[in-house]
């Protein structure tokens, strides 16, 4: 309702017309609400922040705020991103109906991940996790001469060569895998025009062996 001087007077009677327990546990969660907001901004700045007297003294309190559920590992703002793409090629040799052996040329399987990525609004899963994982699996169990480290290293080999022979035996048409082989191609990304950064995109190779297929790194061994 609007009066002779223009005012809405709706507003005003409706807060009037609220008792003053109403009113008071409004302003009462009001506060609290305003009082949380406070402390979350100034832990997380805190948490963010270089380290200073306030952050070293109350460190506990502060870890103990954030961790686990407002953890910061954003990737995407470190402050030493990665500045190299990384894509993991392979080859088969097949057995032919001849019963003579063909090598193949090499696969970029990353690159097909990347093509079913591209401008797709619902991307896989797998397409784009499944062979980035396992590469980076084996790279951190493996030493410089492709020596296992610990266990995991033989699961790791296990595992990129099953996710190999399948992406390779699907594409050859059924054709009998003998063996399987992988390489690494990391390229450096050049630094942006402005940057006086000087760096080398020449590709470098990381290349395994030939490890041979066995019937259990099949996709149909799962089913006889």
């Amino acid at each position: 309702m609007e009066t002779d001087d223009g005012h809405d007077r709706t507003g005003e009677r409706a807060e009037a017309e609220l008792s003053f327990p109403a009113r008071l546990a409004i302003a009462i969660g009001a506060t609290v609400v305003a009082f949380a907001t406070a402390v979350h901004l100034v832990m997380m700045f805190l948490h963010v922040a270089p380290p200073n007297t306030i952050s070293k003294q109350h460190a506990a309190a502060v870890d103990g705020y954030v961790y686990p559920e407002f953890e910061q590992n954003w990737k995407f703002f470190a402050p030493n991103p990665l500045q190299q793409n990384v894509a993991v090629q392979a080859r088969a040799e097949l057995r032919g109906p001849d019963g003579r052996t063909t090598t193949t040329p090499w696969t970029d399987l990353s690159a097909q991940d990347g093509a079913a990525i591209r401008h797709n609004p619902l991307p896989s899963h797998t397409r784009q996790n499944e062979l980035r994982r396992a590469w980076d699996f084996y790279a951190s169990t493996h030493d410089t001469a492709e020596h296992p480290i610990g266990l995991r290293g033989n699961l790791s080999e296990q595992y990129v060569r099953r996710i190999v022979a399948a992406r390779l035996g699907a594409a050859h048409d059924g054709q009998p895998l003998l063996r399987v082989q992988v390489r690494s191609v990391t390229t450096p990304i050049a630094p942006p025009p402005w940057s006086d950064e000087k760096v080398d995109t020449k590709p470098g190779y990381r290349l395994l062996g030939w490890w041979t297929v066995t019937g259990a790194d099949l996709p149909e061994a799962k089913n006889r």
